[in-house]
C-alpha cells in the first residue's frame, strides 16, 4: 500500500523515472515535458524528505548539471521480490531440512539481525533496554509496539512485519524472539498471536523490579 501511495502522488512520475537510472533535473523536465523550475522544486521537496539523493554532476554547456536517484530506503519500499523471496527461501528450509535445524537457523538469523541493528552491548536499566528494543522494532523494522508491564515487561505489537510468513512458518517468530533477547539482555519468550490478524508479542522476565 505504501508503495502504491508513494507511485500515486504528485512525484510518482518523477519516481518511476528515477527507477530507470539516475537522471537530471532537466532529464526528468524533458521526458515528462514539464518545466524545469516546476520539477526542480519537487526534487528539492524530495531530497528534503529522504525520497532522492545526489550522486554526482554532469557536464554541461553552461555549467555542470547535479544528478539524482532514488535512495536505498525508497529502493527497497518500492521492491516487491523481498517478502516472496523471504518467503521461498523458508519453504526451502522447512521442507528440505529437520525442524530443529530450522529453529537453530532462524534464532541465529535474529541474533545477527540485533549486531548489525544495534550499536553494542545492552545497557542501562532492564526497563530501558526494552523500551530501546521496542523502539527498535518501531524504527528499523517497520513494527508498531508498545511496553507493557506485569510483573515482567511485555513488547506487543499492533500488527506484525513479517505477518506474510508468520502463518504458514511460525518458526520466524523465534527469530524475532532472539532479535529481542540480544537486544534486551534478558530471558525472553514469544507469545505472537498468529491467528487471523498476526500480532507481534514478546515476554521479557524480570527477577527483580527496576
Amino acid at each position: 500500500m505504501l508503495r502504491q501511495q508513494l507511485l500515486d502522488t504528485g512525484r510518482g512520475r518523477i519516481v518511476s523515472l528515477l527507477q530507470r537510472g539516475p537522471l537530471t533535473v532537466d532529464d526528468i523536465a524533458s521526458t515528462l515535458e514539464l518545466s524545469a523550475s516546476g520539477i526542480r522544486a519537487q526534487i528539492t521537496a524530495m531530497e528534503r524528505d529522504g525520497v532522492v539523493r545526489r550522486v554526482g554532476r554532469r557536464p554541461g554547456t553552461t555549467r555542470p548539471s547535479r544528478i539524482f536517484e532514488l535512495t536505498p530506503e525508497v529502493e527497497q519500499l518500492l521492491s516487491r521480490a523481498y517478502i516472496p523471496l523471504l518467503t521461498q527461501l523458508v519453504d526451502v528450509f522447512a521442507n528440505g531440512l529437520p525442524a530443529r535445524q530450522v529453529d537453530a537457523l532462524l534464532r541465529e538469523a535474529g541474533r545477527k539481525l540485533a549486531g548489525e541493528l544495534s550499536s553494542g552491548r545492552p545497557t542501562g536499566t532492564l526497563r530501558s533496554r526494552v523500551m530501546a528494543a521496542s523502539d527498535l522494532l518501531n524504527e528499523q523494522l517497520g513494527a508498531v509496539t508498545q511496553v507493557e508491564q506485569n510483573g515482567g515487561y511485555v513488547i506487543r505489537g499492533e500488527g506484525c512485519p513479517l505477518s506474510a510468513l508468520t502463518g504458514k512458518h511460525p518458526a520466524v517468530c523465534r527469530a524475532m524472539e532472539s532479535l529481542v533477547k540480544e537486544l534486551v539482555g534478558a530471558s525472553v519468550h514469544e507469545c505472537c498471536e498468529r491467528a487471523q490478524r498476526p500480532r507481534c508479542c514478546f515476554e521479557i522476565k524480570s527477577k527483580a523490579p527496576e
